[in-house]
C-alpha cells in the first residue's frame, strides 16, 4: 500500500507558523525553511517541480512534535491560508450527490402533488445525465455558490459562529480541493481535505432564491491536507456532540464514484472564468455533502460540536457553535 502524504500547518507555543508532515506514529516532521503550505506551493510552481518531490526535500528536519500536544493546546491552523485572506476564495459545488439532492428536494418541495419537477432535482438529473462526460469533452454545468474570502475560515478546533440574524447554523461534511493559481494564470491542485460547509439551512428551506444568502457564513476544513489524487471513493462519519453525548451521527460517502461529477468537470466550470485564475489566488471549494443532521430532524444550538472524520484524512476535523452578537440595522452613511 503507497503512504499518502498528509500535511497539517499550525503554530509553534512562540506564536510563529509550522508545516509539517504527519507520520504514523502521532508525531509532525517539521519541514525545514517552510512557513506556510501556500510558500511550498508556489515554491513547487516556480521550480517546475512535483509538489511530493518538494515535500520530500524538506523532509530532512529533525524536529518532531507531538500531534496530540498540538491539538490538545488548540494551534492547528486551517491547511492552507494566503498572506491576504481577500486572495482566498472560498466557493462549492452541492446536488452531486443523491443525498443532497433529496435533502434540497424536500426543502423546495410544495403540498402539491401533481406538482413539477423542483430545480435541485432538475439539477441533479442534469448531472447524472453529463456529469461525467469522456475524456476532451465538456460536461453539465455544476451548481455553484460562492462561501466567502479567507476570513471565513476557521481553524481546525474553533467555534463557527452562529450570526445574530441566523435562522439555523448545520454542519455539511464534505471533501474540499485546494487549489493555487500560478504567476502565469495556471491552475494546480495541491490536494483534498475534509470541510464543514456550515450553513443556513432554515433561511434556504424558505425559498431556494435564499442558497445564496445561506452559504454565507464560517466554515472550517482540516485538519489535514492530503496530497495527489482523491481516492473514487472516500468513506467516511460525520456526528453532532452535545454535552459530552453524540445526538446524531451518520456514515457518509463521496468522491467520484458516489457523485454525479467527475471532479474535472466541476474543477473546468470552476476556473473557466478569468477572474478565478487571478495569479498568486487560493481557492477552496466544497464539492457537496450526501448526508445533513438537519435534513434528520436535529436542531443545533450553541455549544455543539461537529466531528467529520474519514481514515483517508487523518485526524477528524471538530468545532462547535459559538452565538455571535447582534449586528443590529446596518445604515449606509452619505459621503
Amino acid at each position: 500500500m503507497i503512504a499518502l502524504t498528509r500535511l497539517v500547518q499550525f503554530r509553534d507555543l512562540d506564536g510563529s507558523r509550522k508545516v509539517a508532515k504527519v507520520l504514523d506514529n502521532d508525531n509532525l516532521q517539521l519541514l525545514e525553511n517552510t512557513k506556510s503550505v501556500y510558500d511550498l506551493a508556489t515554491e513547487a510552481i516556480r521550480s517546475h517541480q512535483k509538489l511530493e518531490r518538494v515535500i520530500q526535500e524538506k523532509s530532512i528536519h529533525q524536529s518532531v512534535f507531538d500531534y496530540n500536544q498540538v491539538i490538545s493546546d488548540n494551534r492547528l491552523l486551517p491547511p492552507i491560508g494566503h498572506p491576504d485572506p481577500a486572495h482566498l476564495l472560498v466557493s462549492g459545488t452541492g446536488l452531486d450527490h443523491l443525498g443532497s439532492a433529496l435533502a434540497r428536494d424536500a426543502m423546495h418541495a410544495t403540498d402539491d402533488k401533481e406538482k413539477a419537477m423542483t430545480d435541485s432535482m432538475k439539477m441533479f438529473r442534469m448531472g447524472l445525465e453529463g456529469g461525467k462526460p469522456r475524456i476532451g469533452e465538456v460536461g453539465t454545468q455544476p451548481e455553484w455558490f460562492y462561501k466567502g474570502d479567507g476570513s471565513s475560515l476557521v481553524p481546525p478546533g474553533h467555534p463557527l459562529e452562529l450570526p445574530g440574524f441566523a435562522l439555523d447554523g448545520s454542519e455539511e461534511a464534505e471533501v474540499v480541493g485546494i487549489y493555487v493559481i500560478s504567476e502565469t494564470g495556471e491552475v494546480f491542485r495541491v490536494g483534498f481535505t475534509l470541510g464543514n460547509e456550515y450553513s443556513d439551512h432554515v433561511l434556504e428551506r424558505q425559498n431556494y432564491l435564499y442558497l445564496a444568502h445561506s452559504k454565507l457564513r464560517d466554515c472550517s476544513i482540516g485538519p489535514e491536507l492530503l496530497i495527489g489524487h482523491l481516492p473514487e471513493s472516500v468513506v467516511g462519519q460525520v456526528s453532532v456532540i452535545r454535552d459530552g453525548a453524540t445526538i446524531w451521527s451518520s456514515p457518509f460517502q463521496t468522491g467520484e464514484a458516489n457523485m454525479t461529477h467527475m471532479i474535472s468537470n466541476i474543477e473546468h466550470h470552476h476556473f473557466k472564468y478569468r477572474q478565478f485564475r487571478r495569479p498568486g489566488d487560493v481557492h477552496c471549494h466544497f464539492f457537496g455533502a450526501s448526508v445533513l443532521s438537519f435534513s434528520s430532524g436535529v436542531t443545533t444550538r450553541p455549544g455543539d460540536i461537529f466531528e467529520i472524520s474519514a481514515p483517508l484524512f487523518g485526524r477528524p476535523l471538530r468545532n462547535s457553535i459559538k452565538k455571535a452578537g447582534t449586528t443590529g440595522l446596518v445604515v449606509v452613511k452619505d459621503l
